[in-house]
Formats: structure tokens, C-alpha cells, sequence
């Protein structure tokens, strides 16, 4: 089975790209093949019609808080309310976010769905600093025009499977808190590349069949490339396929996607997150 992760940027370009971690899975042996960098978002969307069948996890939000959504008069379906946003364009889109969060107090500008509470991940709303708004605006429409089974969003009989990846959610399980990217290659720390090369080793190890029910398959000299990559563009990239594998294997149980969330807002595909849900 082909199993991609990709590590999204609201505007891509050749120092920034969208970076693609190209995997197999056979069994329980996911082996990384290559690490590709798109630089545009044509190459992003010729990528999302790559013939399936496969299963990908991408690093944007797929959905918008339910709350949001009743608040500002929106469609409350996925599928609606993501083409109602790209009407707008992304600068009226963006508009309407800031409007929004003047009027709101202290501690209610950025509401979280409920998988952003349980995994600790920013509000889609954001569009300054982790620009994750505009992550989401760019990736949910292009996911939609590209007529990929999205889920739990807008699940259809494609066999391109779209998942919402958190690679934060693999790194945090060996490293914690501890930082292992920089914004900018230049002010990479070596506490950071520690962490990098800490964070392959656990991946490697043993360690990763006990929580995803993976074995890794990592050639040395790729191993070396994610750990030299002081943005770990390509490290998180290979997180979110690890995230897509674990989820095919649950695809029995949905993807690992429990049956009562909210499937206009979406959800990040973890162990973690199914656990706290009990389902």
C-alpha cells in the first residue's frame, strides 16, 4: 500500500516547499522511499491526482470550529462551507476571520474543535505567527476540488484516502517539550538537532511498534537527510505517514476515527486521540 504524509505550508516556494514523505506498507513494515518537495501549489494539486489506491496524512486542518460556523451565519456542512470560503477568496476569508476575532473577548478570539483541545494543536483560525487558518484555507479547498475520499469530512469511494495529520502528536511521545526545528535554518540550535536525531532513533527502535503497531524501515542516508534538516519539513513529513499508516490498519475501525466526532470539523488520525475517546 502506498502511504504518504505531507508536510503542508500555506505558501509554498522552492526555500519552503511542500514536502511529501513517499512511503510503502506491507504488513506491518512501512519503509520510507523518498522525501519530494513540491514548490508550488500545481505541483501540490498534480500530486493529490496521483492514481490511488493510497493513504495520506496531511499537516493542515481540514475543518473549521462548529462554533465558529453558527456564529458567523456559514453552512454547517463540510462540503458546503468549504466552498462558500473559497467564494470569498482567501482574502475575504481572512477578512472575515479578523473581523471576527475583534469583536470577541480575551481567551475567545481562536476557537479549537474538538480535536484541537485533545491533541494541544493551534486554532484553524489563526493567521499570524502558525499561520494555520491559511494552512487550512489552501489545503481544504484544494482537497475538495481534487475529489479525494476526505474523512471524516466528505467520505466518497475513492481509493485516495485524505487523513489530517499532527506530526507534534508523534514527536511529543520521546521528546516532550523539547524543541527539534527551527523556524529558519540558520538559528538551528544543537540542542535541536539532538532532538532530531533523538526522535529517528526512537522511530527506529522498537519503541514504535508499541504505540502504532509499525515496524520502520529507514535507510541510513535518509535517516541522515531528516536529521540534517534543520526545519524537519521532511522529519514531519515521515510523522504524518506514520499517522497514515497506523490509520489504514485501523481501517476496520473507521481509520481510527471515532463514530460520534463531529465530521465537519475533522479529525487528526492518532492512537492518542481514538484512546481519549474510548471508542
Amino acid at each position: 500500500m502506498h502511504i504518504f504524509g505531507v508536510d503542508f505550508t500555506s505558501a509554498p516556494a522552492r526555500r519552503k516547499p511542500i514536502t511529501c514523505a513517499l512511503c510503502v506498507l506491507h504488513d506491518d513494515r512501512l519503509t520510507l522511499l523518498e522525501c519530494l518537495s513540491l514548490p508550488t501549489f500545481e505541483a501540490f494539486e498534480t500530486f493529490l491526482h496521483r492514481p490511488g489506491p493510497w493513504c495520506a496524512a496531511f499537516d493542515f486542518p481540514f475543518g473549521l470550529p462548529r462554533p465558529l460556523l453558527a456564529n458567523l451565519g456559514w453552512p454547517q456542512r463540510w462540503e458546503n462551507y468549504v466552498q462558500h470560503i473559497a467564494a470569498l477568496g482567501k482574502a475575504g476569508f481572512e477578512e472575515s476571520l479578523t473581523r471576527y476575532c475583534v469583536g470577541q473577548p480575551s481567551g475567545q478570539k481562536h476557537l479549537l474543535r474538538t480535536t484541537d483541545a485533545l491533541a494541544k494543536s493551534r486554532s484553524p483560525m489563526m493567521l499570524h505567527r502558525v499561520p494555520v487558518g491559511k494552512m487550512f484555507f489552501q489545503g481544504a479547498t484544494r482537497l475538495l476540488q481534487s475529489g479525494v475520499n476526505i474523512l471524516p469530512c466528505r467520505p466518497n469511494n475513492d481509493s485516495r484516502v485524505a487523513l489530517e495529520g499532527y506530526p507534534a502528536l508523534v514527536a511529543r511521545r520521546w521528546l516532550a517539550s523539547r524543541s527539534y526545528k527551527s523556524d529558519e535554518r540558520a538559528r538551528q540550535t544543537e540542542e535541536q538537532r539532538s532532538a532530531r536525531r533523538a526522535l529517528v532513533q526512537a522511530l527506529r527502535s522498537p519503541d514504535l511498534f508499541a504505540d502504532y503497531g509499525l515496524h520502520l524501515t529507514l535507510p541510513d542516508p535518509l535517516a541522515e537527510t531528516l536529521i540534517a534538516d534543520p526545519m524537519a519539513d521532511r522529519l514531519d513529513a515521515l510523522l504524518c505517514a506514520i499517522q497514515a499508516a497506523w490509520a489504514w490498519t485501523e481501517r476496520a475501525n473507521g481509520y481510527g476515527i471515532p463514530r460520534g466526532c463531529d465530521s465537519d470539523e475533522g479529525w487528526i488520525v492518532d492512537p492518542v486521540l481514538f484512546s481519549q475517546e474510548g471508542l
